[in-house]
């Protein structure tokens, strides 16, 4: 095998590689995006996706930045302001998007908004029932 064969195929194998790694992480991510509210651990998703737990968080942290737990909780955290907009319990809630503690979820939540569940609650419901002080009133013609 010629120099440059034996460099073409180097190339070869380090783009395959970077391939399948890049397919792990967004199976990955998609698995943690559609069940979120199931009790994920790095374990149980690095058995359902046939790799070890360090090298799936060393992956997981290379191309997102972040480690699958924190990005549970984004996706959690998210998805609890939307049930909480639409009139959810904060305690239905916190169980409805996967945390196992009232008091976790409500620490995490505010870490990650700035304000307490309940508080972002009420602030949502009075900003949709309130009319801006700028508004006139619709007259039909």
């Amino acid at each position: 095998m010629t120099f440059y064969k034996k460099e073409l195929e180097k190339i070869r194998r380090l783009v395959y590689a970077n391939n399948v790694q890049i397919d792990i992480i967004k199976g990955v991510r998609k698995f943690i995006e559609n069940n979120y509210q199931d009790n994920l651990n790095l374990d149980s998703l690095s058995n359902n996706h046939f790799v070890s737990k360090h090298h799936l968080l060393r992956l997981f942290k290379k191309y997102y930045g972040i480690t699958p737990r924190q990005y549970l909780t984004d996706i959690r955290i998210e998805k609890s302001k939307e049930k909480l907009k639409n009139g959810m319990s904060v305690t239905q809630t916190c169980f409805a998007v996967g945390f196992e503690s009232l008091g976790s979820f409500s620490s995490l939540f505010k870490a990650k908004t700035g304000i307490a569940p309940s508080a972002f609650q009420k602030k949502k419901q009075l900003s949709r029932n309130c009319i801006h002080p700028n508004s006139r009133p619709l007259t039909l013609k």
